[in-house]
C-alpha cells in the first residue's frame, strides 16, 4: 500500500479528523493552515458535517514529511483520538486498540457521501476502499500487533496507536510502547503493511 496515495478515487474525511493537523502542528498552526490552503482545504470546518478530499489531506501528510519531518506526522497522529468518543463498552487497552478500524472508517466517506461505517444503522455494515487497522492478540501476553494497509504515513498510524493505548492503559501499567520496525514491514520501503507491536 503506497502511503500518501488514496486507494480509491473520492473518498473524504471528516473536518474534526483533518483540523488534527493543525493541533497536532500547536504553534505553528500559520504553516499548518497554509499547507492545508495550498492542498485546496482553505475553508476547513472542524466538526463532522463537512468533508475534505482524502487525496488532499494526504498530500498536506506528504509535505508535511518533506519539509517538516516524521515526528510532526507522529506528534498528529497523537491529536487524532485525543477528543474521540469511544463506545460505552470500551474499558480496556485491547478493546481500545481492537476499535480504531471502526473508529477510522467511521470519519471517512466513499464518493457517494456514504460513510464507510455508521453504528447508528440498525445494521452496520463496514464498507471498504481505504485500508484497515488490524488488531492480534499475541497469547499470554500484554501484548497485541497492529497491521495497517491503509494510505496514512507510518509515524502517523503509530501516534494513533500510542494515543489510544495511553487512553486506555491499564492502572498498574507505567505506560504503552508502541515499536515499528522499519527494516521489516514498512509502507515506506514498499511493502503493502506496517507493523507495530504494542505492549504495556
Amino acid at each position: 500500500m503506497a502511503q500518501f496515495k488514496a486507494i480509491e478515487i473520492g473518498m473524504q474525511v471528516n473536518g474534526t479528523t483533518v483540523a488534527s493537523v493543525i493541533e497536532g502542528m500547536g504553534m505553528f498552526e500559520r504553516t499548518a493552515r497554509a499547507y492545508l490552503a495550498e492542498k485546496g482545504i482553505s475553508d476547513l470546518v472542524a466538526d463532522t458535517e463537512h468533508w475534505y478530499s482524502q487525496q488532499a489531506w494526504l498530500d498536506v501528510f506528504e509535505k508535511i514529511a518533506d519539509e517538516i519531518g516524521e515526528s510532526t506526522l507522529f506528534q498528529i497522529g497523537m491529536k487524532i483520538p485525543e477528543n474521540a468518543a469511544f463506545p460505552p463498552d470500551i474499558d480496556n487497552v485491547e478493546k481500545a486498540l481492537a476499535s480504531i478500524d471502526v473508529a477510522y472508517h467511521m470519519n471517512h466517506r466513499n464518493a457517494q457521501g456514504q460513510v464507510l461505517f455508521d453504528p447508528t444503522e440498525s445494521q452496520p455494515n463496514m464498507l471498504e476502499g481505504i485500508g484497515h487497522y488490524h488488531f492480534r492478540k499475541v497469547p499470554d501476553q500484554p501484548q497485541v500487533i497492529m497491521t495497517c494497509d491503509n494510505p496514512y504515513p507510518c509515524a502517523f498510524d503509530k501516534g494513533i496507536i500510542k494515543a489510544v493505548g495511553d487512553k486506555f492503559k491499564p492502572a498498574e501499567s507505567l505506560g504503552i510502547m508502541v515499536s515499528h520496525d522499519e527494516d521489516k514491514q514498512c509502507r515506506k520501503n514498499g511493502t503493502d503493511v506496517c507493523e507495530y507491536t504494542v505492549s504495556w
